[in-house]
C-alpha cells in the first residue's frame, strides 16, 4: 500500500462513526457542562434569538455562539425541537470525532506513510479522553476538528516548501477559515495551536519563508470576517458584558487562578496522560527514543512544534482539565504510530537501566489502568445497583485476554501487533461500558428519574411549573424545561402558594423541615406525589427528593 485511497478514508470514517454510536441515545445528559450547552441551545431555538445565549434567565457569556448554532442546526434538522432527547444535540460531536479521525489519518499518511495514518487514527479514536468527549454535546471535539483543519492548511504549506512546490490558494483559505470558525467556537483558544505551531517552527528553524504561502497579508481579514459580525452584535446586545465575562473572567481568569476547584500544579496533564490517552499512552512513552533520535527531521519537528507550545501553555495556566490538551492528541498519536511502524518487530528496550525501570513501571501502570477499566463495569453495577450482570462480565472476559496478549507481544518486541491488540481491548471495553453498564446505573441518573416522576404527575400538562430546592443540576433543568425554578426551601413554599393549580416542587430530605414550616405558615395543605433517591455524582452527595403539590380543596 503506497498511499491511502478514498476507500481507506471511508473505512476509517465508518469505523469511528459506528464505534461512537453506542450510548449516544441511551446516555442521559451528563452534568454539568453538557446539559448547559443543551439547555442553552434549546432556549435559543424556542426564543429565536441566535445571538444572545442564555441558560434559564441568565446570560451564558463563556464563549461565542458557534457550538450552539451547530447543535441548534442538528436539532432542527431532526425535528426534535419540542422533545428533551439528548442524541440530536450530540450529532455535532459525533460528526466531529469522525472527521477528526479521518484528518489524523490523512496527516499521518502525508508525513510517515499510509500505515502510520491508519494506526494514528485508531489510537486517537479509542483513547479514553476522545471516547468521553466524542459522546457529549460539548465543544471540545468540534474545536479539535477545526484545529486539525488549520493544521492541514499549515502542513500543506510546510510540505510544499520541502518539495519546492507552489501552495494552492485552497490551503490558505482552509487555514484562515478554520481559525475563524475556531474563534466562533471557543474564542482565542484555537490560536494557541493555530499560531503556536508556526511560531515554534520559526524559532526552531530560524526561518519563516513558508509562512507567506498562507497569504497572511489578507488571511487574517478573512479570519476576522467570520467572527466579527457576531462579536459586534453581542457587544451591542450585552453592552460589552460578554467580553468582560468571556475574556476577562472566563479566559484570563483561568490563566491566573483555578476556576471551579480545578486549580492544579504544572505536570497535571502529564500525570493523567496514562489514563487519558490509554491504550496509546504506553506506546507513546515507548516512542520517545524514536522521537528524540528523529527530532531534527522536518516531519517530526513539525509535530513537536504542534505539541510542545500547546502543552506548555496549558500546563502553565492555573485551571486544568484533561480536555485542554486534546488538540495535541492527534500529533501524539501520529508520532507514536510513526515509531511503531518504523520498528514493528525490532523494537528494543532502552539500554540505560533507569530508562528500563521507568518504562517497566509505566507499563505496569498501563496494564493496571486497562484492568481497572475492564472490571469497572461489573464492579459499578454490583456496588451501586446490587446486580451481577452477565452482559457486563463479558467486558473483562473479552478485554483482559486481549490486553494480556498485548503485554506479551510488547515483551517479545512485536510492537505493531501489541498496539493492534490493545486497540481491540479498548474497543471491547468502551463499547461494553456504553451499552451494558452506564445506561443501567440508575443510582447516579437521579435527574432523569425525577423528570419522569414530574412528567407522570403534571397537573397542567406542559404548562405546569416546577421548582427544585435540592437538585439544581443542569441535567434536571434540561429535562424539565426552561420554566424550571431553582430556589430555596422557603421560597419554594411561597412559590406553591402563588401557583397552587399548576405548581410542583422537588424538595430534598434535608430541606423538608424548612419547606414544611413555611408551607404551614402559608396555610398550604401539601401532598407528596412520590420520592426518588440517588447519588449526585457531581457533588458526591446522596439525595432523597420528594415531589410536592398543594392539595385542592374538597368539592362541596
Amino acid at each position: 500500500m503506497t498511499r491511502l485511497t478514498l476507500r481507506h478514508y471511508v473505512f476509517v470514517a465508518l469505523s469511528v462513526f459506528v464505534l461512537f454510536l453506542p450510548g449516544r441515545a441511551s446516555l442521559p445528559p451528563l452534568d454539568r457542562d453538557e446539559p448547559r450547552y443543551m439547555e442553552a441551545t434549546a432556549q435559543m431555538l424556542h426564543s429565536g434569538n441566535y445571538v444572545d445565549v442564555r441558560f434559564l434567565d441568565q446570560p451564558r457569556y463563556l464563549q461565542p455562539a458557534g457550538i450552539y448554532w451547530l447543535e441548534a442546526a442538528a436539532v432542527s434538522l431532526t425535528g426534535m425541537q419540542d422533545r428533551n432527547a439528548t442524541w440530536p444535540y450530540r450529532i455535532p460531536s459525533l460528526l466531529a470525532v469522525t472527521a477528526a479521525a479521518v484528518l489524523t489519518a490523512w496527516i499521518g499518511a502525508a508525513l510517515f506513510g499510509p500505515q502510520c495514518g491508519l494506526l494514528a487514527a485508531a489510537l486517537l479514536a479509542v483513547s479514553v479522553l476522545m471516547t468521553a468527549e466524542g459522546r457529549m454535546a460539548t465543544i471540545d471535539t468540534t474545536l479539535l476538528l477545526f484545529v486539525l483543519l488549520a493544521q492541514c492548511g499549515l502542513l500543506r504549506a510546510y510540505l510544499d516548501r520541502e518539495r519546492d512546490l507552489a501552495t494552492p490558494l485552497a490551503a490558505a483559505l482552509l487555514y484562515w477559515i478554520a481559525l475563524g470558525c475556531g474563534l466562533m467556537l471557543k474564542g482565542p483558544v484555537v490560536l494557541i495551536p493555530g499560531f503556536g505551531t508556526p511560531l515554534a517552527l520559526a524559532l526552531v528553524e530560524r526561518r519563516i519563508d513558508w509562512w507567506r504561502r498562507l497569504r497572511p497579508a489578507w488571511g487574517w481579514l478573512l479570519m476576522l470576517a467570520i467572527v466579527l459580525p457576531w462579536c459586534i452584535a453581542i457587544g451591542v446586545i450585552s453592552h460589552g458584558d460578554f467580553f468582560s465575562r468571556a475574556v476577562g473572567r472566563n479566559f484570563l481568569g483561568k490563566v491566573a487562578s483555578g476556576q471551579e476547584t480545578h486549580g492544579l500544579p504544572p505536570g497535571y496533564h502529564l500525570a493523567v496522560f496514562a489514563l487519558a490517552f490509554w491504550p496509546g499512552s504506553l506506546f507513546a512513552a515507548m516512542s520517545l527514543p524514536f522521537v528524540w533520535a528523529q527530532r531534527f527531521q522536518p516531519h517530526v519537528r513539525y509535530l513537536l512544534c504542534w505539541i510542545v507550545p500547546h502543552w506548555l501553555v496549558f500546563e502553565a495556566i492555573a485551571t486544568k482539565l484533561p480536555h485542554y490538551v486534546l488538540p495535541t492528541y492527534p500529533a501524539i498519536a501520529i508520532l507514536t504510530a510513526a515509531a511503531v511502524v518504523s520498528f514493528p518487530t525490532e523494537w528494543a528496550w532502552p539500554r540505560a537501566l533507569w530508562a528500563r525501570g521507568l518504562l517497566a513501571a509505566y507499563g505496569l501502570i498501563w496494564f493496571t489502568v486497562g484492568s481497572v477499566l475492564a472490571f469497572a463495569g461489573p464492579v459499578l453495577l454490583w456496588r451501586m445497583e446490587g446486580t451481577l450482570s452477565p452482559a457486563a462480565m463479558l467486558i473483562p472476559a473479552g478485554a483482559l485476554p486481549v490486553l494480556g496478549l498485548s503485554a506479551y507481544m510488547i515483551l517479545h518486541r512485536e510492537v505493531l501487533r501489541a498496539v493492534m491488540a490493545a486497540v481491540a481491548a479498548a474497543v471491547i471495553i468502551h463499547v461494553g461500558l456504553f451499552t451494558t453498564v452506564i445506561p443501567r446505573l440508575q443510582t447516579i441518573w437521579l435527574s432523569p428519574r425525577l423528570a419522569a416522576m414530574v412528567d407522570a404527575h403534571r397537573p397542567c400538562g406542559r404548562e405546569s411549573i416546577v421548582a427544585s430546592t435540592s437538585d439544581s443540576e443542569p441535567s434536571l433543568v434540561f429535562l424539565l424545561g426552561e420554566n424550571t425554578r431553582l430556589i430555596t426551601p422557603t421560597a419554594a413554599a411561597d412559590f406553591l402558594q402563588q401557583n397552587q393549580k399548576c405548581g410542583m416542587v422537588l424538595v430534598g430530605a434535608r430541606e423538608l423541615a424548612a419547606f414544611s414550616t413555611r408551607a404551614l405558615q402559608d396555610g398550604l395543605d401539601l401532598h407528596e406525589l412520590g420520592q426518588q433517591a440517588g447519588l449526585n455524582y457531581s457533588t458526591g452527595k446522596h439525595l432523597q427528593i420528594g415531589l410536592y403539590v398543594v392539595m385542592p380543596p374538597p368539592t362541596p
